[in-house]
């Protein structure tokens, strides 16, 4: 079908003379695939509507928050319950126990934690928390993880394997810069050698367990061990960057997945059940050292707001019941059974990552472990792609660098009708 984009240009030509860049979120503004950005005017289930009246099936689930679909009647309730009793108090309530409760129970390696209001939030607060822990200044990330705008954390690689970083923006000292180093991904033996030799000067290890910021790239096997092992013996805190893959690729995220015991969790997206929350957890031993039990500050006006805590406690709630995962993991791999016949049929270079609900096909040869590898991808196919696919009805991240996410609130008949759409869309028919 051909797009019905008139409404949408005229709201983006709005919204760049009021919002920088016309957007609040970068990726938002289109640049990767170029076009005017699509405007929505509503979402139910697994469907988008824009303004223009265009309908989707929708695979980025506002990046991933909406596991069990837009509007779903539970949270709805759950949230119009919550804000007849106000929307804000600046004060404890009973709610954001009951979820941090339920929390710890899905992760166990997580026995105290503290809500934020954004997963950028949750990892700034979790590395302050290490260093003051640690008495350490180092901090370790892996290119092509990201982990949030904080300071620190926009650094990209130095001109080896193994050297501090530099500003990755304008805006980032260079001292930040200075104190942290960025690997490889999937680059064990690079990892150890640094270990070993500066492993006593770094605080922590940060890292998405399932990297899904440069598309979706697994870890091999044995890199989250060696993490693991060698945080273990030099002292350094690891720290799990679970905001997208916590209650998305099981009930206790990619730590339970792989049975592997982080230091410290940070965690976002599905917690807030599609309000905006963020939370930091981990051992009683790291947590005892934060203000007020301890002396590392950290505060919020809105942590813990009362219609995140009851949106968040619905959608884990719903997460809890049997089927769930069963479900999820049915789509993606009938998903993933699909496109790889189409990717066979097509004869192009392509590559398919996937677990449980996320996946991400990459307009380049595999395999892809790292982001090396996600760069080399062609964009500019990517972004031919992405518009075939919206003029199919089918909205997928504006970007080959981000993830797919399938929700709950599709079916079997969405997940056929959006390979029929992507088998046009790769033929060109």
């Amino acid at each position: 079908m051909k797009l019905k984009t008139h409404k949408s240009k005229k709201l983006w030509n709005y919204s760049l003379k009021h919002l920088a860049g016309g957007v609040n979120s970068p990726v938002r503004a289109f640049n990767a695939v170029g076009g005017t950005p699509i405007f929505i005017k509503a979402a139910k289930g697994a469907r988008l509507s824009d303004v223009d009246g265009n309908s989707y099936l929708d695979y980025v689930t506002s990046w991933g928050v909406m596991i069990h679909g837009h509007a779903d009647r539970d949270i709805q309730a759950a949230l119009c319950a919550a804000l007849t009793k106000g929307t804000s108090y600046g004060a404890p309530t009973e709610a954001e126990a009951v979820l941090a409760e339920m929390i710890k129970k899905a992760l166990p390696s997580i026995e105290k934690l503290r809500f934020v209001s954004s997963g950028t939030e949750a990892v700034m607060s979790a590395i302050r928390l290490a260093r003051g822990y640690t008495g350490r200044d180092k901090i370790v990330k892996f290119t092509g993880c990201y982990h949030g705008h904080a300071d620190s954390l926009l650094v990209k690689a130095g001109s080896g394997a193994a050297t501090f970083g530099a500003p990755s923006s304008p805006g980032v000292p260079a001292a930040f810069a200075r104190n942290t180093v960025s690997l490889e991904y999937n680059d064990i033996e690079g990892f150890l050698k640094f270990m070993k030799r500066s492993g006593g000067e770094v605080a922590c290890v940060i890292v998405e367990p399932i990297a899904a910021n440069m598309g979706l790239v697994l870890p091999r096997p044995g890199f989250l061990k060696a993490l693991r092992k060698a945080c273990s013996a030099s002292g350094s805190v690891l720290i799990f960057d679970e905001v997208i893959t916590g209650f998305r690729v099981g009930f206790g995220g990619a730590q339970g997945l792989y049975g592997i015991k982080p230091d410290l969790t940070t965690l976002g997206k599905i917690i807030g059940g599609g309000l905006p929350v963020g939370a930091y957890g981990g051992s009683e031993k790291i947590m005892k050292n934060l203000s007020p039990a301890g002396k590392v500050y950290q505060a919020g006006t809105l942590s813990g707001n009362p219609l995140a805590m009851a949106a968040g406690c619905a959608a884990i709630r719903k997460l809890s019941k049997p089927g769930v995962y069963k479900k999820l993991e049915a789509s993606g791999a009938a998903m993933e059974k699909g496109l790889r016949r189409i990717m066979v049929k097509s004869g192009l270079p392509l590559t398919l990552n996937r677990v449980g609900s996320l996946f991400t096909l990459f307009f380049s040869k595999g395999p892809l472990e790292n982001w090396t590898g996600a760069a080399a991808c062609d964009t500019r196919r990517y972004a031919e792609y992405f518009w075939a696919m919206a003029e199919r009805g089918v909205y997928l991240p504006p970007s080959q660098f981000e993830t797919c996410f399938i929700s709950t609130a599709h079916t079997a008949a969405d997940i056929a009708a959006t390979l029929e759409a992507a088998e046009g869309a790769l033929s060109g028919k």
